[in-house]
């Protein structure tokens, strides 16, 4: 979620972005639209799979992928987690209640932003209202209902969002605030997990995007361009944070390419995508050339990486788009 969105802009869209998303979501791993321009290794082959309907506001904030290939997508402002699988058929799962005045710092209407997973196929997601009724950590069990399970100050923006199964625990970047947050997977009170400096917005929008990897929580910091690494030390508690790259400035979430620190982020300002190395060195894999519009995450699944596209400043051709990983 970048920070330039206007609300006054978005607003009056908040409840018009279902539309035509089931027909524009065809064939996620199999249509090849658009030809490979300016990809670079590891990656090749980009081609978008999913055009959206920006006139109906369809702009995907954030994706986690099923077992079978198919993806979900928080839908941020219509307020709707969708299904789309590999046929390219939408389901939606599930619509937020609107709050009756959302005040959702630094962008005014009600979004819903992170999404994680967990192997029973429960989906867990942040919904950022401004409002003490709403906002906080929510739950989709499989054949059920949302139901909100931790509540967030209303002072922050939830956003990215992970799952440790290990430690049966859910992390949440807040970009206002710029801290970590612990939420108890089955629900209950949310702590701050890690206050850090280096998690602070400069500008607007501190932590972003975020991923457990390796026993450490990973967060990107939008405003300083940032790639950072928390350990999860001792009893769970966070350890000091640590730069893992930089000069990324516009970085939005990201997602590991295997089991090493490798992984793809999402640069939304500049309508990139970078693979980030081991050793913090980065490069640009995809650009605006290949397709991206204000990309805003990153999912990968064997050798294939998911990017979905918002079109936040852009305002034009929010997509998913496919390429090729070599591992």
């Amino acid at each position: 979620m970048p920070h330039l969105i206007r609300p006054a802009r978005r607003s009056p869209r908040a409840g018009r972005a279902v539309g035509a998303v089931a027909t524009a979501c065809a064939a996620l791993a199999l249509a090849v639209v658009t030809p490979a321009v300016a990809v670079a290794p590891p990656l090749s082959d980009p081609r978008i799979v999913v055009h959206f309907d920006l006139a109906q506001g369809q702009q995907p904030e954030n994706i986690v992928l099923e077992p079978d290939g198919s993806a979900d997508l928080t839908l941020s402002f219509a307020r709707q987690i969708g299904r789309v699988d590999t046929d390219g058929h939408l389901t939606v799962l599930a619509t937020l209640p609107a709050p009756d005045h959302p005040n959702t710092p630094l962008i005014g209407a009600a979004v819903v932003t992170g999404i994680a997973r967990a192997h029973d196929g429960t989906l867990y997601f942040g919904y950022a209202t401004g409002t003490e009724d709403l906002q906080g950590i929510w739950r989709l069990c499989p054949g059920g209902t949302p139901e909100r399970i931790a509540a967030l100050p209303v002072t922050g923006l939830p956003n990215g969002l992970a799952l440790d199964e290990r430690e049966h625990r859910l992390y949440t970047a807040d970009s206002a605030l710029g801290v970590v947050h612990a939420v108890p997977a089955d629900g209950g009170t949310a702590t701050t997990w890690s206050d850090d400096a280096l998690l602070k917005p400069t500008a607007a929008f501190g932590a972003n995007g975020l991923k457990v990897h390796h026993h450490a929580v990973w967060v990107s910091n939008t405003d300083t361009g940032d790639l950072l690494r928390v350990p999860i030390g001792d009893g769970g508690a966070a350890g000091p944070a640590e730069v893992r790259a930089s000069g990324l400035p516009g970085i939005d979430d990201f997602a590991f390419t295997g089991r090493g620190d490798a992984l793809v982020a999402a640069v939304n300002g500049s309508s990139e995508a970078a693979y980030v190395a081991a050793d913090g060195s980065h490069h640009a894999v995809l650009t605006a050339a290949d397709g991206l519009s204000n990309p805003t995450s990153v999912a990968v699944r064997g050798g294939t990486v998911y990017v979905p596209s918002a079109a936040y400043f852009t305002r034009a051709d929010p997509n998913l788009l496919l390429a090729d990983l070599r591992h």
